[in-house]
C-alpha cells in the first residue's frame, strides 16, 4: 500500500524535512514537551537517528564531534529554559572550535511568551542567553517564516567563520500546520574568493623564499589538496592542534603539531617565510604570543578580523583556504627554488621534538606508543582537557586525515566522552571506517558520566582511555608550583569503574601494570560497542616531568 505524501505538515516536521534537505543524518539531544512535534517527526520518517544524550551539554557535545568529522551540520534538540541553559557550555565549546552547529530549542506557548507572567518553563531572557554563547539566535513565529528562519540560521552556521546558530521555536507554532513547501533546500555558501591582486602581490614576496612553512590551522581543514602542492614546491608544514592531518603527520615535511618545542623554535629562526592558513595562533600554542616565528610572515584567513591579530601580518589576504592555496600555488609552479635542505630540517627538528617529549612521559611512553602500534592510523581521536592530553594525546598519535583530531579546544573538562559518542555514531552513520578513541581524566569523565549509558544504549563503537589518579592532576601540579604546595579540593572521590561499567553492560578492563599495555589494548579494540580502559596511574607513577598548565615564554 503507497502513502501519498501530505500536503500539510506542522513546523516541527518542516524541521525535521529541511534537515534531511541538508545532509543531517544523525541528530542528539534530550526529549521534552517541549520538542516533542520535532522528534515526532524524525520518529515518524525514520531518515534521521536521533541519539537521546542524557543531558543537553553532552547532545551538544556530541552534535559538534558529529560535525567535525563529517565536515557536515551538526544538530542538537533540547527543551526549553534549564535544558536549553544546559547546552551553554557545549555552545561556548562549538563557537571556539568554529564547528556549523544547529541547536533547535524550545519556548513556552506565544501568548504568554514574554510577558513576566512567570508560566512554568519560561525562560524570559533565553534568546539573550543563546547570542551570548553562539554565533546568533532567532525565534520562529509562525509558520509563515520558518522555512526562512531555518535557512538563514544553517546558512550562518556554514558560513565562515562557522559557529553554533540557536532557533527557539514555541511549542504552539512547533504544532502549527502550513503547505508542504515545494523546496526545502537549504540555501548555497560559496566559498569566499580571495582577491586576485592580492595573491599576485603574495607570491612575489612568496617567489624568492628559500625556505617557507606552512602553518595549518582548523581553517585549512578543507586544503589538503592545495597543501599538498605546495609541499612538492619543497614547503615545510607546521599544523596548530586543530589543524592536525591537513598533510598526513608522517610526510617528511610535517612537523606535525610540534609548534612550540625549542626544536620547532630553532626551526623557525632559519625560516625565511611564513604562511599562516586559517589559524588563530592561539596563546596556548604560541607561548603567549611570545613564540619567535619568522620575521616574514604572511597570512589567509576567511574571517577579515584576524588580520594582526596575535602577530603582525605582512600581508593579509582574506579567502577560503583551497581557493587561496591553489591560487598560491599557480603563480609559485615553476617560480620557487626551495632550500632542498628544508624537508630535512624539518624532520630532524620533529624526531628532536618528539624526543624531548617523550623523555617527560615516564612509564607513559609505553602507552603512547603502544596505542600507535595497535590502533593504526585509522582512528578518529578524541581527547578531553586531561593531563595525559596536554603531555602527548596533543601530539601523537600520527594523524593521516585533517578531521581525525576531536578535542576540547575551548578548554572545558569533560566533554570528551560525549564527544566521543558523536564521533562514533558520524562514523557508523557515513560509513566512515574509523575506530573512535577517547582519552579523558578520571575527574573529566565524571562530569558527565552519564552519556557512558547513552553510548551503551547506542551501541557507539568507542574506546575510552581513561587515565584514572583519582585527583585533578594539573591543578595539583599548578599547587605545588605556586601555591606552596597547599593541595586543596583536587583529590576525588571516583566510583569503581569496573562495577559502574558492569551495571551499564559495557566492557571494562583494567590496566595497572604498564607490561599489559598491548595485551589489554588489543583486547580492547578487538571488542565492539563502548569499551574502558581504565589506566591506573597511582600504579604506573607519575610522568617524569610536571605539567603545570601552558606554557609561558620567560623573557
Amino acid at each position: 500500500m503507497t502513502h501519498s505524501s501530505p500536503t500539510r505538515i506542522t513546523v516541527g516536521e518542516l524541521a525535521a524535512r529541511f534537515l534531511e534537505q541538508c545532509g543531517v543524518r544523525a541528530a542528539f539531544g534530550v526529549i521534552s514537551i517541549h520538542n516533542m512535534p520535532i522528534l515526532d517527526a524524525f520518529h515518524r520518517r525514520e531518515k534521521i537517528r536521533f541519539v537521546s544524550a542524557r543531558g543537553e551539554a553532552g547532545a551538544c557535545n556530541m552534535a559538534d564531534a558529529y560535525a567535525r568529522v563529517t565536515g557536515g551540520l551538526g544538530v542538537c534538540v533540547t527543551s526549553t529554559g534549564t535544558g536549553c541553559g544546559n547546552a551553554a557550555g557545549a555552545m561556548v565549546e562549538a563557537i571556539t572550535a568554529g564547528t556549523p552547529l544547529l541547536h533547535l530549542t524550545g519556548q513556552i506557548e506565544s501568548p504568554y511568551l514574554d510577558r513576566d507572567l512567570g508560566y512554568i518553563h519560561e525562560h524570559p531572557a533565553q534568546l539573550a542567553m543563546l547570542k551570548a554563547v553562539g554565533k546568533e539566535a532567532f525565534r520562529i513565529r509562525n509558520p509563515e517564516t520558518a522555512l526562512a528562519t531555518l535557512r538563514e540560521a544553517v546558512r550562518l552556521a556554514h558560513t565562515p567563520p562557522c559557529g553554533p546558530v540557536s532557533i527557539e521555536i514555541p511549542i504552539d507554532v512547533q504544532k502549527m500546520l502550513l503547505d508542504l513547501p515545494a523546496d526545502l533546500a537549504p540555501l548555497a555558501v560559496p566559498p569566499l574568493v580571495p582577491s586576485a591582486a592580492a595573491l599576485d602581490a603574495l607570491a612575489e614576496r612568496l617567489a624568492g623564499a628559500r625556505r617557507p612553512l606552512l602553518w595549518l590551522g582548523g581553517g585549512a581543514r578543507g586544503a589538503s589538496a592545495a597543501v599538498e602542492r605546495l609541499v612538492k614546491l619543497g614547503w615545510g608544514v607546521v599544523t596548530s592542534v586543530q589543524g592536525r592531518g591537513i598533510l598526513p603527520e608522517d610526510h617528511p615535511a610535517s612537523l606535525g603539531s610540534y609548534n612550540l618545542q625549542k626544536p620547532a623554535e630553532e626551526l623557525y629562526e632559519s625560516c625565511d617565510a611564513m604562511l599562516v592558513v586559517g589559524s588563530r595562533l592561539r596563546s596556548n600554542e604560541t607561548l603567549s604570543y611570545k613564540l619567535r616565528l619568522p620575521k616574514a610572515l604572511y597570512r589567509i584567513d576567511a574571517n577579515a578580523l584576524a588580520e594582526n591579530r596575535g602577530y603582525q601580518s605582512d600581508c593579509f589576504i582574506q579567502g577560503d583556504a583551497q581557493l587561496s592555496l591553489d591560487a598560491l600555488a599557480d603563480r609559485l609552479e615553476g617560480r620557487m627554488r626551495v632550500d632542498p635542505g628544508l624537508v630535512a630540517d624539518v624532520a630532524r627538528a620533529r624526531a628532536e621534538a618528539a624526543s624531548l617529549v617523550d623523555g617527560t612521559l615516564g612509564n607513559y611512553v609505553k602507552l603512547k606508543n603502544t596505542l600507535a602500534e595497535v590502533a593504526g592510523k585509522k582512528l578518529w581521536w578524541v581527547r578531553d582537557i586531561t593531563l595525559s592530553n596536554s603531555m602527548w594525546g596533543n601530539r601523537a598519535p600520527v594523524l593521516d586525515h585533517p578531521r581525525a583530531g576531536v578535542h576540547a579546544l575551548g578548554g572545558g573538562i569533560g566533554q570528551g566522552l560525549a564527544m566521543a559518542i558523536g564521533t562514533a555514531v558520524a562514523d557508523t552513520e557515513h560509513e566512515l571506517g574509523r575506530k573512535t578513541v577517547a582519552l579523558a581524566g578520571d575527574g573529566g569523565f565524571m562530569l558527565n558520566v552519564g552519556e557512558l549509558a547513552c553510548a551503551a544504549q547506542e551501541r557507539a563503537d568507542l574506546v575510552v582511555l581513561l587515565m584514572n589518579d583519582s585527583r585533578y592532576g594539573v591543578i595539583k601540579n599548578i599547587q605545588d608550583d605556586i601555591y606552596g604546595s597547599r593541595h586543596c579540593y583536587v583529590e576525588l572521590h571516583t566510583p569503581d569503574f569496573a562495577q559502574f561499567c558492569a551495571s551499564l553492560k559495557v566492557r571494562h578492563f583494567k590496566l595497572a601494570d604498564p607490561s599489559q599495555t598491548k595485551e589489554v589494548l588489543s583486547a580492547a579494540f578487538a571488542a565492539r560497542g563502548p569499551v574502558v580502559v581504565e589506566v591506573d596511574m597511582n600504579a604506573w607513577g607519575p610522568f617524569s616531568a610536571r605539567f603545570a598548565g601552558p606554557i609561558l615564554k620567560k623573557d
